[in-house]
């Protein structure tokens, strides 16, 4: 069976919904707040990389950029926001549509429910500081089955 991430197109799919994706975050006011103090200039490659590695695609990631506890601790320490998940949520799912997949198709929504839980679980599990994020963690991985364990 083909994975997630072949299903999205492999890195260069993966790579236009991470572009995509931050347009849309960007022309947000409340989700484009984390990158008003500025971002990485290879942003979007970065977490197509993650995304990619997540969806069942190779580990460039963690060989490249660092482990699931560097990621969770720059999304971690900055309180509750559920407000910017639901708008970060429908930027995805904006985004999604802008790089031509439709409600009516599976890959849609595999991709729409890893985002959710990745949004709500695991870049929120630590909203008091980014220093109670445990070392070690690696990137979960999300299937057509969802969450793998």
């Amino acid at each position: 069976m083909q994975s997630v991430y072949e299903a999205a197109g492999g890195s260069t799919g993966l790579l236009r919904l991470a572009e995509a994706w931050h347009s849309r975050v960007m022309a947000d006011d409340v989700v484009s707040h984390p990158f008003s103090h500025g971002f990485h200039p290879q942003h979007s490659e970065r977490l197509a990389a993650y995304w990619a590695e997540a969806l069942g695609g190779p580990a460039t990631y963690s060989e490249t950029h660092g482990d699931e506890t560097s990621v969770v601790r720059i999304h971690s320490g900055n309180g509750p926001h559920e407000e910017m998940d639901r708008r970060a949520i429908a930027c995805f799912d904006q985004a999604l549509e802008d790089v031509g997949l439709t409600a009516a198709e599976p890959l849609r929504q595999v991709l729409h429910d890893y985002f959710v839980w990745a949004t709500t679980t695991t870049m929120a599990r630590y909203p008091t500081s980014a220093d109670d994020v445990p070392e070690g963690l690696t990137i979960p991985r999300w299937s057509w089955d969802g969450l793998q364990r």
